[in-house]
């Protein structure tokens, strides 16, 4: 027979009789009547060889050569499935009465002088026992034995401390159970309070669900609304961008037209202060001459002023004096104006005499009609010698009749304005007369009187009068300097007005 762990041989005549009670018992996982293991009872040291060869074999294991079967005792339970231990499985049991005598026959008086077959069928139930009650199988030899002892007193060591540490536990626990009794009762109260306020709550929850359905059914038909909304707003909006452009174009154009308006108003405004006729001929004075756009007319004993520049003014002049006779719709009798800037001229008309028959009847008169005698009267001159001689006679003709054309205007224009007096002035019973009331409004006339050749200020004597002609020598004369001066003072006078004539038109501000 074999050792199950280290395969060692065992001795023929080794059973389990030498085996210590405290060593059969904790193989077979009995206890003292205390609780507590059985006190190890093998403490050999064996050759370190001899152990590893044991370890080896406990990390190698082989096939149970035993059956882990324990039969049941003779005289229990069927339904037990627990073994009493207290019952020696090693001793035979105790005889029975009845089969005394049979039982005596077979069986030896004692186990040494019993059968070989007896000794072993005892063996082999020992054996059973031991390998169903630990993961080892025997047989084992005493030296396995030892250390399979050695081992689980270790882990019965361990497991007896793990015992008394929840056995600890457990009074720990039943002391605090016992301590915590009396709390257990308001924990109690509190807690079918805080049932009863569970249910109270779980009642204001379902409440308060069935209100948050009806709200969250109401804010469904106010997100449809404001899905609605915002659609309207959209439409809204881009309709109100649409206005809104055509709003700033209009503005702008609004703004444009206004500019354009503000800027033609104040064109306008500038048009109505500016006088196109003093724009065109503009009179003034340098020194002692008189002026029209810058043309000085008369000459002095300096010789400054030149004939192309004297006659190049009158040549202004008469455009001028022609200028406000059509402005005024007044014919010249007996003259004809041709102003042709610098060898401007005036054409005397001389009509013939008629006979009274030619009068008195018309077809004679248009029978008899002579034609017209014209003589052209010359507003230049060269200057030169020959001209001294031969037209000097001209030219002062020339002068002395746009004297004449000049005082004709005026006067017209002294009964024109007298005649528009007469109808502004109220009926004399109700108004005092021009000679009791000074301030009444008196009729224009030229500021120089006029007469032939002549012209002087109306303040003074006609002795002091300035002629218009040079002479023969056509030398220079302070008089045709200061008479000329006064011809552009007259013409000056005749064009202001004709400016307030165009300034008081009806319409006009």
């Amino acid at each position: 027979m074999y050792c199950q762990k280290c395969r060692t041989p065992l001795k023929a005549d080794s059973t389990l009789d030498d085996v210590s009670p405290a060593a059969f018992d904790l193989l077979v996982g009995s206890a003292n009547k205390d609780g507590e293991p059985a006190p190890q009872t093998h403490n050999v040291n064996y050759p370190q060889e001899r152990k590893e060869r044991y370890e080896r074999a406990m990390r190698q294991p082989q096939s149970p050569s035993h059956k882990r079967t324990i039969p049941p005792p003779r005289d229990s339970n069927p339904g037990m499935s627990f073994i009493e231990i207290t019952q020696s499985q090693i001793v035979p049991p105790p005889p029975d009465p009845a089969s005394k005598s049979s039982d005596n026959k077979h069986k030896p008086s004692d186990d040494k002088d019993a059968p070989l077959s007896w000794q072993l069928e005892r063996h082999e139930r020992l054996f059973s026992l031991l390998s169903a009650h630990s993961d080892i199988d025997h047989p084992i030899c005493t030296e396995c034995s030892s250390m399979l002892l050695t081992s689980l007193n270790t882990k019965l060591g361990t497991a007896t401390r793990e015992r008394d540490a929840y056995a600890s536990f457990l009074k720990q626990l039943q002391q605090a159970a016992a301590k915590h009794k009396g709390e257990e009762e308001k924990v109690d109260k509190e807690l079918a309070a805080l049932q009863k306020e569970e249910e109270t709550a779980f009642a204001e929850l379902l409440q308060l669900e069935e209100q948050k359905k009806q709200l969250e059914n109401e804010l469904a038909d106010l997100e449809e609304e404001n899905k609605e909304l915002e659609k309207e707003e959209q439409l809204f909006w881009l309709s109100r961008n649409t206005f809104d452009e055509k709003q700033h174009e209009l503005e702008t154009e609004l703004a444009s037209l206004q500019l354009k308006y503000a800027h033609d108003q104040k064109q306008f405004e500038r048009l109505q202060r500016t006088n196109v006729y003093n724009d065109t001929f503009y009179i003034s004075h340098d020194g002692t001459y008189g002026t029209i756009n810058g043309l000085r007319l008369g000459r002095l004993q300096n010789g400054e002023v030149q004939w192309p520049e004297i006659n190049a003014a009158w040549g202004q002049t008469l455009l001028l004096l022609q200028t406000l006779a059509e402005r005024l719709s007044f014919s010249f009798q007996g003259y004809r104006l041709r102003p042709l800037g610098s060898t401007s001229r005036i054409e005397k008309l001389e009509y013939p005499q008629r006979s009274p028959d030619a009068t008195r009847n018309p077809q004679s008169r248009a029978n008899s009609a002579a034609p017209v005698k014209t003589t052209i009267l010359e507003l230049y001159s060269s200057g030169g010698a020959m001209e001294r001689l031969i037209h000097s006679r001209r030219f002062d003709q020339g002068m002395e009749a746009f004297l004449d054309c000049l005082n004709q205007l005026g006067k017209h224009v002294e009964r024109s304005s007298s005649i528009s007096v007469d109808i502004r002035r109220p009926s004399l019973s109700r108004t005092p007369s021009a000679a009791t009331n000074p301030g009444a409004a008196q009729p224009l006339r030229l500021p120089y009187a006029i007469e032939g050749d002549k012209i002087w200020n109306r303040d003074g004597s006609p002795d002091h009068a300035a002629s218009i002609r040079l002479g023969v020598g056509f030398a220079p004369d302070e008089n045709f300097t200061k008479a000329c001066k006064y011809v552009l003072t007259c013409c000056k006078y005749l064009l202001a007005h004709v400016s307030n004539l165009d300034s008081t038109k009806p319409g006009q501000a």
